[in-house]
């Protein structure tokens, strides 16, 4: 299992449309991926569940990462949130 913390940057939070894209790379692996913010975890396979953590910019989040190629999705979910975020 692989966690990881991240800083949402972005002003408005992690809103639908980064959400969509975090959903569609979460789905190409075979690895389990979660979200978790404030104790409450989700499962990162569905909008609602993430809107449902209602992340806003400068709250910290963990990603939850299990599976047999959970080193390859940590490190695309790590691209994601460190590069192509800015920019949705």
């Amino acid at each position: 299992m692989i966690t990881k913390d991240y800083i949402i940057l972005a002003p408005q939070g992690l809103h639908a449309r980064p959400a969509t894209t975090l959903i569609r790379l979460a789905k190409g692996f075979k690895s389990t991926t979660s979200l978790q913010k404030a104790g409450k975890t989700v499962k990162l396979n569905s909008m609602l569940n993430i809107l449902s953590l209602t992340i806003k910019g400068g709250e910290t989040i963990t990603v939850i990462i299990e599976g047999e190629d959970e080193t390859i999705a940590s490190a695309a979910i790590n691209q994601f949130f460190t590069e192509q975020l800015k920019d949705l």
